[in-house]
C-alpha cells in the first residue's frame, strides 16, 4: 500500500530480456522520462518502477512489469577508420593521435526522419572551425568534414553548415558535456518550384545548450534514412550517439 500523501521523490527503474531470471538497475533518480540505451532491437525487454518518497529510505512495491521491444537498429559508428577509437558497442567515437584526414561515418544510415538523432561530447579537444557534426544523405569519401553539399552539421564553433553553406544564425560552441539534437521531418515530396536546387525538402531542427535552429534542407532525391557523421581535426574530441 501506499499512502495517499505519498509524493514521489525518486524513481528506480529496472529491466530485464524476457528470457533472463534477474532484473537490473538502469535508472536510479528523480526523473519522470529515461532512454534506456544498449537494448537489442526486435527482443522482448520487461521494465517495472518503484519509488521513495521524500526523506523515505525504504522503496514502494515494484510496478507490475511492462513489456515492450525496440525494432530500431543500434546507431554505430564504423570500424576501423584511421584516426578514431571505438567502445566495444561501436556507440562512442574517440579521435585519437593518428593521423586522420576524412568523416568517420556511421556503419549504415540507421537515422530514419521523425526521430530524434543525439550526439554527447564526452571530452573535447583543441577545436577547429572546419570540425563537425551531423548528418547526411550518402557518405562521400575524399571530404575533410561534412561542411560539404548533401549534409548539414554544427562545427564545435558553432557554426552551422547546410549543403556547405554556412548559416546566418548560430549555436552556442560545444563544451564538455554538450548534447547536440538532430530532428529531421520530411516537408515535401517530389519537385518544387524554386530555384534553390533540390527535389526534396527536409525540416531540420539542432538544438544544442538550450539554443535551437530551424531551417529546410534541399536534397537532390527522396531520402528516408540519413548516414550520421562527425570529424574532428585535433585529438581528444569524444562522442556518443544515440
Amino acid at each position: 500500500m501506499v499512502d495517499d500523501d505519498f509524493t514521489a521523490q525518486d524513481y528506480r527503474l529496472q529491466f530485464r530480456k524476457c528470457t533472463s531470471n534477474h532484473f537490473e538497475d538502469v535508472y536510479v533518480g528523480s526523473e519522470t522520462e529515461f532512454i534506456v540505451l544498449h537494448i537489442d532491437p526486435n527482443v522482448d525487454y520487461q521494465f517495472r518502477v518503484c519509488a521513495r518518497g521524500d526523506g523515505r529510505q525504504e522503496w514502494s512495491p515494484w510496478s507490475v512489469p511492462q513489456i515492450g521491444h525496440s525494432t530500431l537498429v543500434p546507431h554505430e559508428w564504423t570500424a576501423g577508420f584511421e584516426g578514431y577509437s571505438l567502445s566495444s558497442r561501436r556507440n562512442i567515437a574517440l579521435r585519437n593521435d593518428a593521423e586522420s584526414s576524412g568523416v568517420l561515418y556511421s556503419s549504415a544510415p540507421t537515422y530514419f526522419c521523425g526521430q530524434t538523432l543525439t550526439f554527447r561530447v564526452e571530452t573535447v579537444g583543441q577545436p577547429d572551425r572546419r570540425d563537425s557534426i551531423g548528418v547526411c544523405a550518402e557518405k562521400q569519401n575524399g571530404y575533410d568534414s561534412l561542411q560539404r553539399d548533401q549534409a548539414v552539421c554544427i562545427s564545435t564553433n558553432g557554426a552551422v553548415f547546410v549543403n556547405g553553406k554556412e548559416m546566418t544564425n548560430q549555436l552556442p560552441a560545444v563544451t564538455s558535456g554538450s548534447t547536440v539534437t538532430f530532428d529531421v521531418e520530411a516537408v515535401t515530396l517530389g519537385s518544387t518550384n524554386n530555384n534553390e536546387g533540390g527535389n526534396f525538402k527536409l525540416r531540420v531542427t539542432i538544438s544544442s545548450n538550450n539554443r535551437e535552429v530551424v531551417f529546410d534542407w534541399l536534397l537532390d532525391q527522396s531520402c528516408g534514412s540519413l548516414y550520421f557523421g562527425c570529424s574532428f581535426f585535433y585529438p581528444g574530441w569524444k562522442v556518443l550517439v544515440f
